[in-house]
């Protein structure tokens, strides 16, 4: 997991959106599962889409109870 911090990831931020570029093969359960592990969230729920480049992106919306911000602070990103 990759995470993004462009300017749309910022205002996702906002909406309390986790960003990450993930494993292409990684199914949208296999992430929830992983982020609930990695940093002890509970996740509501996982869009993704194929960008551009090939890449896969990982919209990881939190439940209320959590912050996305806390956790980008805890890796380093803010």
């Amino acid at each position: 997991m990759l995470p993004c911090y462009g300017k749309k990831d910022v205002a996702e931020l906002e909406k309390n959106v986790l960003t990450a570029i993930v494993d292409t093969r990684a199914r949208k359960e296999e992430i929830k599962k992983e982020i609930e592990k990695l940093f002890k969230v509970e996740v509501e729920r996982v869009n993704t889409l194929i960008t551009s480049k090939g890449e896969k992106k990982a919209y990881i919306k939190l439940k209320p109870d959590y912050s996305a911000e806390e956790i980008l602070s805890k890796l380093g990103v803010f």
